[in-house]
């Protein structure tokens, strides 16, 4: 069936079936796909299949297909489920054309251009995030016949407007979206179902007599505490931006200790007191850092360069610069103490920094001593 995502359904809550849906960049990846498949075999399709980064297979349905010998296009509408998402609705369109080389991947109409410093793409590349180029990479790669190679252009005819919804203008993203998605598949994020589904998880930490935990925020922070820390999968929760509700959850689940780690850009925000890390809630990213590097010695130049840095990553690279790297130590050890003072000094807490690579910045002595027990190797 057409936009299916494994049953269709993801059980978010005790009481309610939430339907997932699927991220732009598995958009792009399709009508990739179909339209290089239209311009190879000279034949209207009507559908065609990608295989997600998580390994779901999605059969997704192709709209507005036009070939001719030269070139071929084609869109897959958005679709996020149930999840609020401004870009539900939006087209997706692919234009491909065979070319000598490789597979080069550029921006259309629609689709935005980094101009700034400190993002996961580079300045002046289009905002097609890594995953997404992969995931079309991997998708037109499927079916290009060998020695060949394709440009394909993205486009998103609504991008202009769309962008205006999104944090891209201050992130100097600009003339269009970005191309999204790390896992392809977007999950209904219903904030008190999404809630009671942490909690589970706990519940499940609980019975196994555990005392001792890891927090990450995210996926991709969880991926980099398994494969290159050393914590095992089992001792770790993802706790999305609530991290305070989850500090709580533990003190009533038995925990005792827990290590918070992750990327500096969410984790920051617990050393200036803020527990649910959602950016329409609190930031005060740069604001702390500034503040912290003040306290190591940093120049006002620096301290400026700080404050107007446009990402965590940003202001990382300037703290490096001025060989400022301690400041990472006190940012993990504020954090620690606001969320030892948040649990009402139930748990003991030691916070972990990493940034968008995966390379440690920061550590405060419990992290060692937590992370110690649940394997954490340092490198």
């Amino acid at each position: 069936m057409d936009g299916k995502v494994g049953n269709d359904y993801y059980q978010n809550s005790p009481t309610k079936l939430l339907r997932r849906g699927y991220t732009t960049g598995s958009c792009a990846a399709a009508a990739a796909k179909g339209a290089l498949i239209m311009l190879i075999e000279q034949k209207h399709i009507w559908e065609t299949e990608i295989i997600t980064p998580v390994g779901v297979v999605l059969k997704l349905k192709l709209e507005d297909c036009r070939y001719n010998p030269d070139d071929a296009s084609c869109c897959v509408i958005k679709d996020g489920g149930d999840d609020p998402d401004i870009t539900h609705g939006a087209k997706i369109y692919a234009r491909v054309k065979l070319r000598a080389g490789g597979v080069k991947i550029v921006g259309g109409l629609g689709v935005g251009k980094v101009t700034k410093p400190g993002l996961a793409i580079s300045v002046g590349e289009p905002a097609i995030n890594p995953v997404p180029r992969n995931m079309i990479m991997a998708a037109v790669k499927d079916v290009l016949p060998p020695d060949q190679g394709a440009e394909i252009v993205i486009e998103v005819p609504e991008g202009m407007s769309l962008t205006k919804k999104t944090l891209n203008p201050d992130l100097g993203i600009v003339g269009g979206i970005s191309i999204l998605g790390t896992t392809g598949i977007v999950e209904p994020m219903s904030e008190e179902a999404f809630k009671t589904s942490l909690a589970q998880c706990l519940k499940v930490a609980q019975a196994e007599k555990k005392k001792i935990i890891a927090f990450t925020p995210g996926k991709i922070g969880q991926n980099f505490a398994i494969e290159k820390y050393g914590v095992e999968q089992s001792n770790i929760i993802q706790t999305s931006n609530f991290i305070g509700f989850m500090l709580e959850e533990a003190v009533n689940h038995g925990i005792e200790e827990v290590l918070l780690i992750g990327h500096i850009g969410k984790l920051v925000k617990i050393a200036a007191g803020n527990f649910n890390t959602h950016n329409r809630f609190t930031d005060a990213r740069r604001e702390t850092l500034a503040a912290h590097a003040a306290l190591q010695g940093a120049t006002l130049s620096v301290i400026e360069g700080i404050m107007e840095a446009i990402t965590a990553e940003a202001a990382v690279q300037i703290i490096k610069d001025n060989q400022l790297e301690e400041t990472f130590n006190r940012v993990a050890n504020r954090a620690s103490q606001r969320a030892v003072s948040y649990s009402r000094y139930q748990l003991k807490v030691g916070t972990v920094l990493l940034d968008l690579k995966g390379e440690l910045l920061g550590f405060d002595n419990n992290a060692l001593i937590i992370g110690g027990k649940l394997g954490w190797q340092q490198k």
